[in-house]
């Protein structure tokens, strides 16, 4: 069963070049797509963060990895699977990020901290909502932090 999804919009400004650190200050624009109404994002500009559903398209279906491996080939940091990875090797290749929401202007979003590149498509968006976000302590062990402690620094 195909569950028919299509892109909603697309990533028109911001970072070109695909990387894994220095994404600090960068400002993008999400252009949804015209077969929108405008009244499609009355509200939004009233919240501070978006949750933006994007694909890796840049990459090839041949990244996907299912077995466990160290982030970054780093063998420094131990081996996990596939679902305990937020990267491009995931089996539809989607992403989410949580971008600060700088403007709305008409379907063009301007936003701020989106580590997707210009001509990434856009699946979905909302805004965030600080009830729908974690409950309770959040637990990860050390080496996410070390392998992302450059990855909001400018360059």
């Amino acid at each position: 069963m195909s569950l028919g999804i299509e892109p909603i919009g697309e990533v028109i400004e911001g970072r070109r070049e695909v990387a894994d650190d220095y994404w600090g200050g960068i400002e993008s624009v999400i252009e949804l797509d015209a077969r929108f109404p405008l009244d499609a994002v009355q509200g939004l500009d009233e919240f501070s963060h978006l949750v933006v559903v994007w694909h890796f398209d840049k990459a090839s279906p041949d990244d996907v990895e299912y077995h466990a491996r160290s982030p970054r080939g780093n063998s420094a940091w131990p081996a996990t699977g596939t679902f305990a990875h937020r990267n491009h090797r995931r089996p539809n290749q989607l992403a989410q990020s949580f971008p600060r929401l700088l403007q709305v202007d008409g379907l063009r979003l301007r936003v701020a901290d989106l580590d997707a590149v210009v001509g990434t498509k856009i699946y979905d968006l909302s805004p965030y909502f600080d009830e729908m976000g974690p409950r309770g302590p959040v637990r990860e062990p050390n080496w996410p932090g070390e392998m992302l402690a450059d990855y909001w620094t400018q360059k």
